[in-house]
């Protein structure tokens, strides 16, 4: 199945291999048209949901490089790391307990012992490469938020409960990357740093979890796990943790996760700095470092658990009369689908690629939409079902005549023909449902 997906995503411009002139990179992807589309909608949409129709919420957007005292302060420069081990023989580097003792690369069954591994990207400030110029990438956009609560009190004057959030890049020096665009070096997230009362953790933790349910569900996902995580295996910060798993053609593994964080990290940033970072109630005169509940999205994630769940292979008729292909079509959730429209004429003659670019520019006003008018009429409708576009549009010489086009459905294959000054109500129906 990840080998279908890999290739159609290169196939179709969904996702191409990192710097692949020359010869890649390690486990990096970087998106194409369709797969940016598709990317961007997911956040798009998280956005909206979570950012511009909640009263509790704003949004910011933090630097990646941070002072390196935030890091100290988090806790991730001692205790961000994994467990090392090395093979004696060819020096191939693993997880501990990765593997069952017998190395991957040689067969060799001898290893160094653990040892410890900080996963945050180390870099340098300025021209003078020293250990007083040391800086890091940050490895979650967590710590971005927490440094500017104070400011975001200040400005935004905001009362518990109430969060921030924030969509961006964040790195680690993972030991062994892989499986695609699920484990990488350089990923991006969108996370959620809730205030709470310390009183109130509980049920907030849980109205977190029902939103992340109903955001699956909307993202196509049929089935997935909630893992409790027990003492001794959460994050340093974590009281409680459930991390929302999936079955991925290569196991069961993480998707998105849910933390109650406590007070950890405002308490540690308001000793380590000396500000002040705790909340007043305006109401009772009370002053205290707010508690925090944490749910975090992983894009990258959240794209490839989409594409698994709408890749389809199905018997589909051929244009000879009786014969049935197979036929690969992307279900994807219309609000989801990179390309929601296609304008296709039955041929390229011209009065009729005319016809169909006025409509294809003046649908380009509401929606993304892609014109196409090479090769046949049957293999255009499967390329798009292929990159998941929802409705088809197909001008015919009979559309000359009656003003009207044939309007077929991707899931379906159904086809209704519309009067073109109804066509924008037709699909705004359509791609609202």
């Amino acid at each position: 199945m990840m080998d279908k997906i890999v290739s159609l995503c290169k196939r179709r411009g969904f996702i191409f291999p990192g710097s692949e002139i020359y010869g890649g990179l390690a486990n990096s992807w970087d998106y194409g048209p369709l797969g940016a589309e598709l990317k961007n909608n997911i956040k798009r949409e998280w956005w909206k949901r979570f950012v511009h129709q909640r009263t509790d919420m704003v949004g910011i957007d933090s630097a990646l490089i941070m002072n390196p005292k935030v890091w100290e302060a988090s806790g991730h420069l001692k205790e961000f790391s994994d467990p090392l081990i090395e093979c004696k023989k060819c020096h191939e580097r693993y997880r501990d307990g990765e593997i069952e003792k017998t190395c991957l690369k040689c067969g060799n069954s001898e290893f160094t012992k653990a040892k410890q591994f900080n996963l945050m990207f180390k870099t340098f400030l300025g021209p003078v490469e020293s250990e007083e110029n040391v800086v890091y990438f940050r490895p979650e956009t967590a710590q971005g938020m927490f440094v500017n609560f104070k400011n975001i009190l200040d400005t935004a004057r905001k009362h518990l409960p109430f969060g921030i959030a924030q969509i961006g890049k964040a790195f680690r020096n993972e030991i062994t990357p892989g499986n695609f665009i699920f484990r990488t070096r350089e990923f991006e997230q969108m996370e959620i740093e809730y205030f709470v009362k310390e009183s109130e953790w509980e049920k907030h933790f849980d109205k977190w979890l029902e939103e992340m349910r109903v955001w699956l569900r909307d993202l196509g996902v049929k089935k997935f796990y909630e893992n409790e995580i027990p003492d001794g295996e959460r994050a340093h910060y974590s009281k409680r943790t459930i991390d929302i798993e999936y079955d991925f053609p290569f196991g069961r593994e993480e998707l998105y996760g849910l933390a109650y964080r406590a007070d950890f990290d405002l308490k540690n940033h308001s000793e380590k700095s000396g500000e002040d970072l705790s909340y007043t109630d305006s109401k009772t005169g009370e002053k205290f470092i707010p508690h925090v509940i944490e749910p975090t999205w992983g894009v990258d994630r959240s794209v490839l658990v989409a594409m698994l769940e709408a890749y389809h292979e199905e018997d589909a008729p051929t244009a000879e009369k009786g014969e049935e292909e197979k036929r690969v079509v992307m279900k994807f959730p219309k609000w989801l689908s990179p390309v929601k429209v296609a304008v296709l004429p039955l041929s390229k003659k011209e009065n009729l690629s005319k016809k169909a670019q006025e409509i294809y520019q003046d649908l380009l006003k509401d929606f993304v939409c892609e014109y196409d008018e090479t090769q046949s009429i049957g293999k255009r409708y499967r390329r798009q079902d292929e990159i998941g576009t929802p409705y088809c549009i197909t001008v015919d010489f009979e559309s000359l005549e009656d003003n009207a086009v044939t309007v077929r459905d991707r899931d379906t294959m159904k086809q209704d023909r519309i009067k073109i000054e109804e066509l924008k109500g037709y699909l705004n129906n359509k791609l609202t449902i």
